[in-house]
């Protein structure tokens, strides 16, 4: 909801209301403050009876009378769901008497607390969605995410558009979770960001785990900030956080179950070389991570060298949407040789690998192409073309096989015109 209180419609609704028309419960969780209740109350609550466990009377009778609290002549969405466990088998042995399309729709804000009752209460019953922060064109009114399905397929569809760019670094600033990213001003967002950090180690994180020491998780949240887009090292971040290994890891499980965190893997043929090798390190918010690293303005951004890891950490909140809005959905990984070429991201769809290469540069070059044409090398039958996704106007073929995209294309704010 912004500042107007108009409720922004989000990219991933039409996929929620497909699966309540097909599943019996539909889980949509995601972090904190990225909309789950407005999307669940407002956007899909038409004919749906709504019920929140944060009210801790109504959580208390969740716990000592589930069924009377499932007594409902029309379909249920119920709110923060894991501070029930009660409730869930409840919901379990109502699904199993009768199977009703969306009968149920739950949300909450933790994998680790939700997801590890869920699956044990709900399993073969249920549909799971992440609601990722708000997309660019979200924020703009839009309700999508970028044209990602085309530019996969076929790019040269978009052939010819010039389009208006944008200013990625008040994007990265502002980033997706509503409240911030539709704040009247920057010291309205950078004290609800203070807030939300605060809010969420006193309180979500306890609720996951105990952790001995808050301002241990804090320095090491900080050093997540600024290590975005790099290779994780958990033994580097347990040594500059002055943790234990042991710690270390077990914090950033807890920020990646909280969706805090996100851990982008490496593409492989094999499989289980995916699971081995180290993962990119990214915060699922850019208003969080530019927040924490003590980046608030534009110019600081430019100067830092983060800039080119924060530019795609907002490419990748787009594509992390869009993935969500598809079934079965794509796989985001990153590319890297021991020979040092790599690609930023890597889209597998169905089969099919498309390469993308984030430049933070308005004429995008030849030279800017090594990595997306290494990888077309390798990969030739299953990788028909690359993008590379540049700060500038045009959208036009580098060679045969790697077309530049706008970066506004991409996150669908074009606005585009005829070249």
């Amino acid at each position: 909801m912004n500042n107007r209180h108009e409720v922004l419609e989000r990219c991933l609704a039409p996929a929620l209301r497909r699966a309540l028309s097909r599943a019996p419960v539909v889980v949509l969780t995601g972090a904190r403050q990225t909309g789950k209740t407005t999307l669940a109350r407002e956007i899909l609550g038409r004919g749906r009876k709504y019920v929140s466990l944060d009210d801790v009377e109504m959580a208390d009778r969740a716990e000592r009378e589930p069924d009377t609290l499932l007594d409902s002549q029309v379909p249920l969405t119920i709110d923060e769901v894991q501070r029930s466990p009660g409730l869930l088998l409840a919901i379990k042995r109502r699904v199993d008497r009768k199977r009703v399309a969306g009968q149920f729709l739950l949300t909450g804000s933790s994998n680790l607390a939700l997801l590890g009752r869920v699956s044990e209460s709900l399993a073969g019953r249920a549909v799971y969605k992440t609601l990722m922060p708000m997309t660019c064109s979200e924020r703009a009114g839009g309700g999508a995410c970028g044209p990602w399905g085309v530019l996969v397929e076929s790019p040269e569809r978009l052939r010819g558009k010039r389009v208006r760019s944008m200013d990625w670094r008040d994007a990265a600033l502002a980033g997706g979770l509503p409240p911030a990213a539709l704040a009247r001003d920057r010291e309205t967002r950078v004290e609800w960001l203070d807030g939300y950090v605060k809010t969420y180690l006193e309180r979500d994180l306890q609720m996951l785990s105990t952790i001995e020491r808050l301002a241990d998780f804090r320095r090491l949240l900080r050093i997540t900030a600024l290590r975005t887009g790099r290779l994780m090292n958990q033994s580097d971040m347990a040594r500059d956080a002055g943790l234990a290994q042991p710690t270390a890891h077990r914090y950033l499980d807890l920020l990646e179950a909280s969706y805090l965190l996100q851990r982008l893997p490496a593409y492989a043929v094999n499989r289980t070389k995916r699971l081995i090798k180290a993962p990119r390190l990214f915060l699922s918010d850019t208003g969080l991570a530019c927040f924490l690293a003590g980046l608030h303005a534009a110019g600081q951004i430019a100067e830092s060298d983060m800039a080119g890891f924060i530019l795609e950490n907002v490419v990748l909140g787009d594509l992390l949407a869009w993935r969500e809005t598809l079934t079965p959905a794509p796989e985001v990984l990153y590319w890297r040789t021991t020979a040092g070429k790599e690609v930023d991201f890597v889209i597998e769809s169905e089969g099919r690998l498309t390469p993308v290469e984030v430049k933070a540069t308005k004429r995008p070059r030849l030279d800017d192409t090594g990595g997306l044409n290494a990888f077309l090398d390798e990969y030739p039958d299953a990788a028909a073309h690359g993008l590379l996704i540049h700060t500038g106007e045009v959208i036009e073929p580098m060679s045969s096989r790697i077309w530049a995209i706008p970066l506004a294309l991409a996150l669908g704010v074009a606005g585009d015109t005829e070249a």
